[in-house]
């Protein structure tokens, strides 16, 4: 719609109409430079209580042209002051674009948001066909509808505005970049095996071989952060971490597969970090003389105390655990600057005794080779590299972030980098200070002319000999707590150690249920859906929490640090080969969605992380691989057979489509050859659903083995049509996929029957895969249909011939159409419901009334017996209309469904009368090939001279055997010739008569005009020229009543009618003759090329 400037102004609105002063956007000439210096300033629309309801655009400063005329479709139309721009669908008002004038939407975030999105709410754009459609003119318009329209089309749902409202609230607890992801990564990877472990992995590894483990648990983590980073950034995250980027991105069957892993995995970690804990606790209980039972015991103990509190922690609310770990963070980072303040201060003589020199040349040079002792370089790779498994600490609580493509990015690299770099120093710097053995006796030293034979201990005065004969307490190998012997203040590296055991701990904690509580609410495994459940403000998985607990409990009692380490690195591993494959698998698929706004990445270079993941699981424990694998492996499995009812837009859609492209293409290259022929049909069922035996037939001879396309015409006004057909198309589909018939559905609308078909012929399939042959069904109620009916089916067939497609005609005794049927069914459970909601609300009703007094309580119980007895009759009625509809359609329906049932031992009757091209026999081979009709036995009927029957039957022997045919019997027909009896021909006679025209017993003038006007009749001369071949169809009949009427199936060479002489009525005639009476029909016809080869 445009608008012509106009110097009138409007006259004043009626109340029911909108006011709208339009803007004037063209410069006035008489403009004052500063006019033009200050540029018009416009409101926004504004839809105040003043206005009641009328949407009124205002213009200042300045001259305010008003506009008094609008053009609708090329027409000038007064608008009389009232402007009326109405949208023909769903009564909405759109003014909201840079024209002010159209119904166009420009560009908003909110219209891609997804339904139900707490971060803001789904506008819905004008649809094509409301702006491609004509403006309706006086129709009312709803003055909500304008509010409906700023707000989003339609309502949100309840959960959405109530998501709203608690966020607005302050009820949500969002995280940003450094207290949601960098803090929680650093305090995760610095766990346990900071201040415990990392001294005595250096002591076996060296300071070289300690440093290349730490590089390459970084290069993992790296590489996996890199690919996490570009998955976050490839859309909205929600919660869920590892489990949720996997599983948008691979599908459900990787995602469902590795959430359980991941969320299991940070369970056990759980207790890894509690064993931690505990393990320092009894060491300082130790020391002390304080042990309670003994060292494993103890560990049990103190573990299963703080878990219990940690739990406490978890369950209290993520504000809490995030101000803990705050608090945690602040702890574990004096520790660590307390660490490299003590490798500077004097050491004393008895701290020199533990192994404890402050930096030395000599320590590290001695310090700089391995000296593994009962380990190698990948078991000790194995126990530290959970120490860099945090890395998913942030992105695990993705959906408590304010900006989870922004803050995981960059809190998780920044995380590794700094971990990384504080791994290395603690590393060299305590091998550079503590030698590997020590007394702790500080009597130990050099006696004069001792050979110390390269000793750095020796050389600095101490003799630590002994230690090769017996196991000493001190140095890098022997003793644990060498981080708190060499700080400053030794007291401070516990509490770090207790930091940085407990954050982990706590981390891992509530990872766990989070993980879990994504992987359910996604109800990939249906079991397990009780855990979805969330309570609280923040939607806290206490269920989950409790799992976890019981899960980390059960591993506590393990007590036994370097064994629980491995089993988690498998895991995680696993998760990470996972996260960095989801990221190369993305890339890889090009699909238009993958966007990521994180640019640092290579797919090459992920899909060499999840290699490096894989090689290193097996590597540390072959066996334990394995198990994760082959759990892996069978959660894969299970999902696939379970098939979710999800649709994520994977990378692996993505890659299914791309590699059906160029396998189409691919195809389209390769010349067609005999022996690769196979039947790609083109079925015209109509709505799949409502000829199910015509797709069942057709289905048993393409299944897994050519092309089949369900296809539907709609006819009549153009726009209804459109519009159905466009409205079924997915349900169709839909319905094809439940009921497990590999087939496409297709629909055209068109002016008729025959028109929308010879389209389909012509523009169905893609390249190679294109339809070969036409399957329909036999039009039964040809006699009471129209002419024009007759010839646009008999349309259909001669099209068919014309595109040189095989000509498929299937008829069974009960006709194919259940629509009536399915309508009936349809209404019948619609009334059901309605009943049984009448009923759920008279009940309601009854008991929320109170009745006082005799007259109130025999109210009720005469209301109760009415209620009872309209129950009774209306379910008496819809049982007596459900008897009667299943009896009147009982045979109907058994037909419909005769060949989805595995048939019996039986026979397939092929009567191969004319030589098509192999069709009429290749079609029966391939039914004898499935399960439902391996029991049934070909056998093959064919004309022959009577003179000549052996000869006929040898040649058609040699000629099955060298097509590797196998069949039960050949008959060679030898009177297909003869005359029929006369009652069959006087029943064919008798069918054709209202369609003759017997222009032989009129005068030639009127039988001139009979033509003219009725030119589909059957001529005498036609019928008497047709004689023989009519002759020849009756007679096709009895010989098929004698042979066949027992068959399981028949297989029928199809008459051809030559176009535009034989008529369309003699046709059908002919067809209703040859099919008549007997059991399932296909009357077949190829299309004269071969399909059946006997070369190799």
């Amino acid at each position: 719609m445009s608008m012509n400037n106009s110097p009138n102004v409007f006259l004043e609105p009626s109340p029911n109409r909108f006011q709208v002063n339009v803007i004037n956007e063209s410069h006035d000439n008489n403009a004052t430079p500063q006019e033009d210096a200050d540029p018009p300033h416009y409101e926004e629309t504004s839809f105040t209580e003043e206005a009641h309801g009328r949407h009124r655009i205002s213009h200042r400063p300045g001259n305010r042209a008003l506009y008094e005329n609008f053009l609708q479709n090329g027409d000038t139309v007064k608008s009389d002051g009232n402007l009326h721009l109405y949208d023909t669908h769903s009564n909405t008002y759109y003014l909201k674009t840079f024209g002010h004038n159209t119904l166009d939407a420009v560009p908003n975030i909110d219209y891609y948001r997804n339904t139900g999105s707490i971060s803001g709410v789904k506008m819905n754009r004008p649809s094509l066909l409301e702006i491609h459609e004509q403006l309706a003119k006086n129709i009312a318009v709803n003055p909500g509808s304008i509010e409906r329209v700023t707000n989003g089309e339609g309502s949100p749902g309840e959960e959405t505005t109530a998501n709203k409202e608690e966020e607005s609230k302050g009820g949500f607890v969002k995280f940003g970049w450094v207290k949601g992801v960098l803090v929680r990564c650093m305090l995760n990877i610095w766990g346990v095996m900071l201040f415990i472990r990392l001294s005595w992995i250096v002591g076996q590894a060296g300071i070289g071989l300690g440093v290349v483990i730490i590089l390459l648990a970084t290069t993992v983590t790296s590489i996996t952060g890199l690919s996490t980073s570009a998955i976050a950034t490839n859309g909205f995250v929600r919660g869920g971490g590892a489990y949720y980027l996997i599983s948008r991105s691979l599908g459900p069957e990787f995602g469902g597969s590795i959430g359980l892993i991941f969320a299991f995995a940070n369970a056990v970690a759980v207790a890894m970090y509690v064993v931690g804990f505990a393990e320092t606790v009894v060491e300082l209980l130790k020391s002390s003389g304080a042990l309670m039972v003994d060292e494993s015991n103890d560990i049990r103990i103190i573990g299963s105390i703080t878990v219990v509190v940690l739990l406490g922690i978890s369950v209290a609310g993520m504000e809490w655990e995030a101000k803990a770990q705050v608090i945690l963070l602040v702890i574990l980072l004096i520790a660590i600057a307390n660490f490299f303040i003590g490798t500077v201060i004097p050491t004393s003589n008895e701290k020199k005794a533990r192994g404890f020199f402050n930096y030395q040349a000599s320590i590290f040079a001695e310090n700089f080779g391995p000296d593994f002792r009962g380990e190698g370089f990948f078991s000790v790779f194995a126990i530290f590299f959970p120490a860099a498994t945090g890395i998913l600490a942030g992105a695990n609580i993705s959906g408590d972030l304010e900006d989870p493509q922004a803050a995981i990015p960059k809190g998780t690299m920044l995380a590794i980098l700094i971990t990384t770099v504080a791994y290395i120093g603690v590393a060299i710097c305590v091998a550079a200070c503590v030698v590997r053995d020590a007394t702790g006796n500080t009597n130990d030293t050099v006696v004069s002319g001792m050979n110390c034979n390269g000793s750095s201990a020796c050389t600095l005065g101490y003799d630590f000999s002994s230690c090769k004969a017996q196991e000493c307490r001190y140095g890098l190998m022997n003793n644990f707590q060498v981080m708190s012997m060499v700080s400053g203040f030794g007291p401070l590296i516990i509490a770090g150690i207790f930091s940085a055991t407990l954050s982990s701990a706590l981390a891992s904690l509530v990872s766990a249920p989070k993980v879990f509580q994504a992987l359910c609410k996604d109800n990939i495994y249906k079991a397990l859906h009780f855990f979805a459940k969330g309570h609280g403000k923040n939607n806290e998985p206490l269920r989950g929490y409790v799992l976890t607990f019981v899960i980390a409990m059960a591993f506590i009692l393990i007590a036994e640090l370097n064994t629980i380490a491995p089993i988690i690195s498998n895991f995680f591993l696993a998760s990470y080969a996972l996260i960095n494959f989801s990221c190369f698998h993305a890339s890889y698929a090009k699909s238009p969605g993958w966007r990521p706004a994180f640019k640092y990445y290579n797919m090459w270079v992920s899909l060499f992380g999840a290699m490096l993941c894989c090689g290193v699981m097996f590597v540390i424990n072959w066996w334990a691989a394995l198990i994760t694998y082959a759990i892996e492996l069978f959660l894969y499995i299970y999902v696939t057979y379970k098939k979710p009812e999800v649709n994520w837009g994977s990378s692996a859609q993505a890659l299914y489509y791309v590699n059906a492209l160029d396998s189409a293409l691919e195809l389209t290259a390769v010349e067609d050859h005999v022996k690769n022929f196979r039947p790609q049909c083109i079925v015209l069922t109509g709505g799949p659903m409502t000829r199910p035996a015509l797709l069942d037939i057709t289905h048993s001879f393409t299944k897994n083995n050519g092309l089949c396309i369900c296809c539907q015409v709609y006819t009549g006004p153009r726009k209804l049509c459109v519009k159905e057909m466009n409205s079924g198309m997915a349900k169709k589909q839909a319905w094809l996929t439940k009921n497990k018939r590999k087939a496409f559905y297709a629909a055209v609308a068109a002016d008729s029957f025959r028109d929308g078909v010879k389209s389909l012929l012509q523009a169905s399939g893609l390249g190679r895969m294109r339809p070969n042959t036409l399957v329909l069904g036999f039009k039964t109620d040809w006699r009471d249909a129209s002419a024009v009916q007759i010839e646009n089916y008999m349309g259909v067939i001669h099209d068919a011939f014309d595109f040189e497609l095989g000509v498929v005609i299937v008829r069974i005794s009960q006709g194919f159409d259940i629509s009536q049927v399915l309508q009936v069914q349809e209404e019948l459970e619609k009334l059901e419901q309605e009943r049984m909601a009448l009923e759920a609300t008279i009940k309601d009703n009854n008991f929320e009334e109170e009745s006082h007094g005799i007259r109130g309580l025999f109210g009720k119980a005469r209301k109760l017996n009415i209620t009872k007895h309209v129950t009774k009759k209306d379910s008496s009625i819809n049982t007596i209309q459900s008897m009667h509809v299943g009896e009147f359609n009982q045979r109907l329906l058994e037909a419909s469904n005769q060949f989805k049932k595995k048939q019996g031992k039986g026979t397939i009757d092929v009567w191969w009368l004319f030589d098509d091209g192999g069709l009429t026999l290749l079609i029966p081979y391939i039914l004898t090939m499935r399960k439902k009709w391996k029991d049934c036995k070909l056998r093959i009927f064919t004309g022959g001279k009577i003179n000549r029957i052996e000869d006929e039957k040898l040649a058609m022997t040699s000629l099955l055997s060298k097509f590797r045919i196998k069949y039960a019997d050949i008959k060679i027909i030898g009177n297909i010739n003869m005359k029929p009896n006369k009652e069959s021909w006087k029943f064919f006679e008798e069918m054709i008569e209202p369609y003759r025209l017997h222009e032989s017993c009129k005068d030639l003038t009127t039988a001139e005009k009979l033509k003219r006007e009725t030119p589909w009749k059957i001529t005498d001369a036609e019928l008497e020229a047709f004689k023989e071949k009519s002759y020849r169809q009756v007679r096709l009949n009895e010989l098929l009543q004698e042979h066949s009427r027992a068959a399981n199936l028949v297989v029928l060479s199809l008459p051809v009618a030559r176009k535009g002489v034989v008529s369309d009525h003699l046709y059908m005639a002919w067809l209703e003759i040859l099919s008549k009476n007997l059991p399932p029909i296909l009357l077949v016809r190829g299309n004269h090329k071969n399909v059946l080869t006997f070369y190799s």
